[in-house]
């Protein structure tokens, strides 16, 4: 960080959900010296204020919605845009022609055409334009470049890389959440796997030649629902003391966490969830005594907070249990309106000559993601679970194996592995210093997109796309 930025850098948040509250938001209140929010706009009342009251924003800073905020002169360095996928490109654009330097969540946006328009405005411009593909940031994923950039792995022939995603997040965020459905959102493997493409393509270093893919929705439909399953599951679903998406299991009784806790290999992680699993009145008095753990016992993160668009102060089970009567986030994930595929797979030929193929599936029993990477020297296998991560270098010639990295369950590197804190200090580096464009700027972005288009046209189709003329036709766009 430049030594001549003596204040921190101010910024507007457009859309104050999970991500522009909980880490961009926090990010801020952790480094008052190098990020200020001093405008919101967020159509929905409590988050709107919820993130005001956070950062002392005053009432003429709020704004219900984007077009009013921008509808001022500039008045901050920085505008971070959080808004739902379909709604990324009219902020951008706009914050872009009024002089801000934009940091935006991925997907750019949720087609195509969008997309290219946003990285022309960008050119057009020649503001600063950051995506949100956090992953690049991780020291996961930074150290499995190094080793491939180092070449202790001779070259590089395959890569076999998973994206698992757990059932609970695919139950959430994909069956009854904001994601469940093309239209009103993006494809899965845009709106999932563009992390994974840019991450790919990033380690493999050559633009992609062929892309094929298959995939669909197997299991999240009306038709595998049980036998007498209400709408909602508080309404008397009859197998609720059986049902691994019962929504009061996920959102009450929080058995993701359970699960996260006693998978990693961190035993104070492990008390606490088996205290508030199996304890709950012991933890209900403590939490009396010692403030903190209240939070333990009332539990209002991810995937909690979405529940909450009134009465944010009530965490109480008994409140949780009303709010999925009526909630999204209470129905039955046989009776949504979800219809993006549930497993998908992508087959990658590189320019020069590397194979590769992405599997995603929403039915891991560990959110993460694994990869195999085979070299001519040696291979590489690699782990990025929520629960710890490992990789590991196995040498041809020698026979012997080495873990180079281990990094065990921690809350200071939760948020995608840590990538989220140093995404955000890479691109504030980038603003102060204007000397290079952050590491998942507008155009390293694209062609990520272009991958999970073309990725989604092979499956719909069922064609390989040659991506020279893909890439073309794109451009063509504008």
């Amino acid at each position: 960080m430049s030594d001549k930025k003596e204040n921190p850098l101010t910024a507007i948040l457009i859309g104050a959900g999970d991500r522009g509250t909980m880490t961009y938001g926090r990010y801020a209140l952790k480094n008052r010296d190098k990020l200020k929010f001093i405008a919101v706009a967020e159509p929905i009342k409590m988050r709107r204020e919820r993130f005001a009251k956070m950062h002392k924003i005053s009432e003429k800073f709020c704004f219900n919605t984007w077009e009013d905020l921008l509808a001022k002169e500039k008045f901050a360095d920085i505008a971070v845009i959080c808004t739902q996928d379909q709604m990324h490109t009219k902020p951008a654009i706009t914050a872009l022609e009024k002089g801000y330097d934009v940091l935006l969540e991925k997907p750019i946006a949720h087609n195509l055409k969008e997309c290219v328009e946003i990285v022309k405005k960008v050119e057009d411009t020649g503001r600063i334009l950051g995506v949100g593909h956090v992953l690049r940031y991780t020291e996961f994923f930074s150290k499995i470049h190094d080793v491939i950039k180092s070449g202790v792995l001779g070259d590089i022939v395959n890569i076999t890389h998973r994206e698992n995603v757990s059932w609970y997040h695919m139950a959430h965020s994909f069956v009854r959440g904001n994601w469940r459905n093309v239209e009103s959102s993006s494809p899965m493997i845009l709106a999932k796997c563009c992390h994974d493409l840019d991450l790919i393509y990033w380690m493999v270093g050559a633009l992609p030649k062929k892309i094929s893919s298959i995939g669909n929705l197997f299991h999240f439909k009306e038709e595998n629902a049980p036998k007498g399953a209400p709408k909602y599951c508080v309404e008397g679903c009859p197998i609720e003391n059986k049902c691994l998406y019962y929504a009061p299991r996920i959102y009450i009784d929080l058995e993701l966490a359970w699960q996260i806790a006693n998978k990693g290999e961190r035993r104070i992680y492990k008390w606490f969830m088996n205290w508030r699993k199996y304890r709950k009145k012991s933890l209900e008095f403590f939490a009396k005594l010692i403030p903190p753990l209240k939070r333990l016992r009332y539990w209002r993160d991810w995937p909690v907070d979405v529940l909450y668009e009134d009465h944010p102060e009530d965490y109480s089970d008994e409140f949780k249990m009303e709010l999925l009567k009526t909630s999204p986030y209470g129905r039955c994930v046989y009776k949504c309106d979800n219809d993006v595929v549930d497993h998908q797979m992508v087959l990658i030929e590189f320019e020069n000559g590397v194979t590769a193929n992405l599997t995603m599936h929403g039915f891991s029993d560990e959110e993460g993601r694994t990869l195999r990477i085979d070299g001519t020297k040696a291979t590489l296998t690699g782990k990025f679970n929520a629960s710890g991560e490992q990789i590991t270098i196995k040498d041809h010639f020698s026979g012997l194996s080495k873990i180079i990295y281990k990094q065990k369950l921690s809350l200071k590197n939760i948020g995608h592995g840590g990538g989220d804190m140093r995404l955000i200090d890479a691109f504030i580096k980038s603003v102060i210093e204007r000397k290079e464009q952050p590491l998942t700027n507008a155009m390293n972005s694209l062609e990520s997109h272009l991958m999970a288009f073309a990725a989604e046209e092979s499956r719909l189709k069922n064609i390989v796309i040659d991506m020279e003329d893909f890439r073309k036709q794109a451009l063509d766009l504008i």
